[in-house]
């Protein structure tokens, strides 16, 4: 928890979604062959207690955050429950699902990441009045740390607010965004599997994570901004020149109301948040790859 509250956000991002992709892949490679070459290793029951120790873990210390990365990263916990339980069950579905949940949940992340590192950038432009915001450590590398730091933002940049919103959401699990059919596709294995008491932990567990997911959302939509646009920015004009062969082609004036994000990060937060939202529209291509990965590894 620490590491992911006190490194840049950049680096928490690369840490939170590219470690995991491939500590997990490791693991279901070493689940797969070992249950198949050396019948004496069984990982079900560690997977198991993994998956209930995450889940509850996760969900409950999660309700006690008031810092945004942390609250990330305990929500890590919590569907890391719901991946454990995927990869403890080892049937064709369960696999599938857990490819899929690994997916979805590492696309959501990084757009989660994307959307607070963009709004970091977007308070240089803002002055508060809040003591406890001034007095926050490492604010260029990290500018969002606080959850209370979002409050009012849908009055910011209404845009950028409905986007993380609508991430924040898939990772609660509402349908019908993709975090709601990672969710039912784990749970489906788990109880063709028999597994009842778990899955109804981690259906009970994900609706008490609701609660932190929810915070935030009031935080962004049902308060008033505490920011207020730096005075220094109102008669400001930032001048810029396009030359072409080293000839000057036109020049050009900047202010506040024409600052936007760049194209490459405003595509990505779009592409993202698009595909998390319209997941029920284009399910097939998904689906498709996950069985695809399944059968490679299931006939190797």
């Amino acid at each position: 928890m620490d590491v992911y509250d006190a490194i840049p956000t950049i680096v928490t991002t690369f840490v939170a979604i590219i470690a995991k992709i491939s500590i997990f892949i490791l693991l279901l490679e070493i689940v797969y062959f070992t249950s198949n070459y050396f019948s004496e290793f069984n990982w079900t029951f560690g997977l198991l207690m993994s998956s209930l120790l995450s889940l509850i873990i996760g969900t409950v210390v999660g309700l006690t955050q008031f810092r945004i990365k942390r609250l990330f990263a305990y929500s890590t916990i919590s569907h890391v429950g719901f991946i454990l339980l995927a990869l403890s069950i080892t049937s064709i579905e369960s696999i599938q699902a857990f490819i899929f949940y690994l997916m979805q949940y590492s696309l959501s992340n990084l757009n989660a990441f994307i959307i607070l590192v963009t709004i970091g950038f977007s308070f240089y432009f803002y002055v508060t009045n809040n003591k406890e915001h001034k007095e926050l450590l490492d604010k260029n590398n990290s500018p969002v740390q606080l959850i209370n730091q979002l409050r009012g933002y849908f009055y910011v940049n209404p845009v950028l607010a409905l986007s993380l919103a609508i991430t924040i959401f898939s990772f609660a699990g509402i349908p019908p965004l993709v975090g709601f059919f990672a969710k039912q596709m784990v749970l489906s294995a788990a109880l063709d599997s028999g597994y009842v008491f778990l899955s109804l932990v981690a259906i009970l567990t994900s609706v008490v994570g609701g609660v932190y997911y929810l915070n935030v959302v009031k935080e962004i939509f049902f308060y008033k901004p505490e920011y207020k646009l730096n005075t220094l920015l109102n008669n400001k004009n930032l001048l810029a020149s396009i030359y072409n062969n080293n000839t000057l082609v036109k020049n050009l004036k900047f202010n506040h109301n024409n600052i936007v994000m760049s194209s490459s990060i405003s595509i990505t937060i779009s592409i993202i948040t698009l595909i998390t939202l319209l997941f029920m529209f284009m399910n097939k291509e998904w689906l498709s790859m996950g069985t695809i990965l399944v059968q490679i590894l299931f006939n190797s």
